[in-house]
This record gives C-alpha cells, sequence and structure tokens, in this order.
C-alpha cells in the first residue's frame, strides 16, 4: 500500500488531494493501492490516504471541523477520490462523513448526490429508466414481508434475486419457479430489501463492464461465469476478457448510463439482449479493472487533476 500521508504539528503543507477508503481492516482492492500509488507519485506529499474511521467531524463555534483522532485540526482536503463501495455505505456514517466533506468545500469524486443514487440498485434503476435508457423489468419492496412478496401475482419466473445493496455478485440467485422462491424466502436475510428482475436469457452468465471516467468510455470487459451459473463476477470464479472499442453501442450505452446518475467514475455492467443490444444491469461507483486494463488510471488521474485545477480556479475567482 502507497505511503499515507498525515498531517503532523509542523508539517509544510497539509495534503490537497485525498483518496477515501473503508473503516480498517478491510483489505483495500488492487485496483485502489494502484490508483492511490499513482495520485503520490503525481501530488506527493500534498495527496493522503484516509480511512473513514480516522476522522472527527462536526461544528464548532459555528464552523465546521475536520480532526484526527489524536487530536489534529485538518483543512478540509481541494479534491476527494472516493473509493469506498457505495452500496454498504449509511446515511448516518459514511454519507454524513462525505456530506461533511462537500459541504467544507471539497470536489469529491464521486458527488454525494451521484454516489447516493448509485448505492441502491434500485435508485439506479428508476433514474435509468426516467431517462429512457433501457432496464431489466424489476420488482421490489419497501416494508412488506418478504414471504408475501414472493407469493405476489406480479412476481413472474425465472427471475434474478438480488440483494438491493449488494457487491461482487454475492446475494444474487437465479430463481427458476415460483416454489423455490417461497421454499427459500424464510432463509434470507431480511437487513435491506431483495429486488427481483427479470432474467436475461441471452446474457445468462456473461456480462460487460465498461469504465467510464470524465464521459468517455476507457476500456471494458467481458465476464463469463464458470460452469454455467449465473454470476460473472470474477469473485464468484468467473473469467474475464478485455474487449474495449468491441461493443460501442454498449459503450455509448454506458456513457449515458454514467451521464444520467452523475457520476465521474463508473463501471457500467451491461447484458447482451442480442448480438449486438443491450440493456444495463447495474452501475458502479467505486468500480473495479482488469491489471491489463492500463488506461484506467492515467485517466482517473487526469480527472482528479482536472478537479484540483477547476477547485483551484473558482477559488482564485472568489473575492
Amino acid at each position: 500500500m502507497v505511503d499515507e500521508h498525515r498531517v503532523v504539528p509542523g508539517s509544510p503543507a497539509p495534503a490537497e488531494v485525498w483518496m477515501l477508503v473503508r473503516q480498517r481492516p478491510a483489505v483495500l482492492r488492487r485496483s485502489t493501492e494502484e490508483l492511490a500509488a499513482a495520485l503520490a507519485d503525481a501530488h506527493g506529499p500534498r495527496f493522503a490516504v484516509w480511512h473513514t474511521d480516522e476522522l472527527l467531524f462536526g461544528v464548532r463555534g459555528g464552523r465546521l471541523t475536520l480532526r484526527t483522532l489524536g487530536g489534529t485540526d485538518l483543512p478540509a482536503p481541494k479534491v476527494v477520490c472516493v473509493r469506498q463501495v457505495a452500496g454498504p455505505m449509511r446515511d448516518d456514517r459514511e454519507v454524513t462523513l462525505l456530506r461533511h466533506l462537500d459541504r467544507m468545500g471539497s470536489t469529491l469524486v464521486n458527488r454525494v448526490e451521484a454516489q447516493l443514487k448509485s448505492r441502491n440498485k434500485i435508485w439506479q434503476l428508476q433514474e435509468l429508466a426516467l431517462a429512457g435508457l433501457p432496464v431489466p423489468d424489476t420488482l421490489t419492496y419497501a416494508t412488506a414481508p418478504l414471504e408475501g412478496v414472493v407469493r405476489s401475482p406480479d412476481l413472474g419466473t425465472p427471475c434474478v434475486v438480488k440483494s438491493v445493496s449488494g457487491a461482487k455478485g454475492e446475494r444474487v440467485f437465479l430463481a427458476p419457479d415460483p416454489h423455490l422462491l417461497r421454499e427459500v424466502a424464510g432463509s434470507l436475510t431480511q437487513d435491506v430489501p431483495f429486488l427481483f428482475q427479470e432474467h436475461v436469457a441471452h446474457s445468462h452468465g456473461r456480462t460487460l463492464r465498461v469504465v467510464v471516467v470524465d464521459g468517455e468510455p476507457v476500456d471494458a470487459v467481458e465476464h463469463t461465469s464458470r460452469n454455467g451459473t449465473l454470476a460473472a463476477n470474477i469473485a464468484q470464479g468467473g473469467s474475464a476478457t478485455r474487449c474495449g472499442g468491441r461493443h460501442p453501442q454498449a459503450e455509448e450505452l454506458a456513457v449515458r448510463a454514467a451521464r444520467v446518475l452523475g457520476l465521474d467514475i463508473a463501471g457500467v455492467d451491461l447484458l447482451f439482449t442480442s448480438g449486438n443490444t443491450y440493456t444495463i444491469c447495474e452501475v458502479n461507483a467505486v468500480p473495479g479493472w482488469r491489471p491489463e486494463m492500463t488506461g484506467i488510471i492515467p485517466a482517473i488521474t487526469a480527472c482528479v487533476a482536472r478537479r484540483l485545477a477547476t477547485h483551484d480556479s473558482v477559488t482564485r475567482r472568489q473575492p
């Protein structure tokens, strides 16, 4: 992991660019570590990595404050590259910290509003559908008991069942018929709702991820599941083949999806509805990428540099 610069009494300059990651002892993704190293190379001692459990924030004397656990005051960074998985974020924890940094004047990549839209798969679908983008038919619920939901006549099968805030292909399975749904309903954890989504048979065990940075499709990878299973995620044993530029219509759709959700950086997962048509499975605000996708880190580093330049330009114009 890249050395984490810290503000200490007498240090020459506080960090202007942060990477904000999950609380310890969460293991950081390889892609996150490599991006942190690239940002450290670009910004030197003016870059720092902070974990969410290292910071205190609040209000004192009518001013917003930010401090370390050890009591050192921190000025708000100019730019924060957010590398927390959006799904598990909680309103009263990580989201509140992001909101505090935003209100202190930091530029977040991705912005708070975009993070909020992205962390819940139903919230994503609401925005994408309203924008006229193709998404699978989906059903979910608020406080209805799951045992009642799976007996609804509106729930068709086969369908894909997934948590509204899951990641890495976890808590996802294919329900081939209503009998299976009724049998397993009592065994599913209900800390968050599930969604029931149309099974796109043409794309079974196969997805396309397009990484978009600042409105440009930087690279793409096709994921294929192991042994014909539904989930094609690498974390679930799937394989990956780089395919940037081979699916231009999919890349155009991914750019539109990222724009609708307001994401500077996005991993857009698409399903194949035919040989050259696609529907949006989900959008990730903190995407990972394969080592061979070498253009992504320079693209994100350039995105952060542009946000820093814009922040400085706005600051100079202020009276």
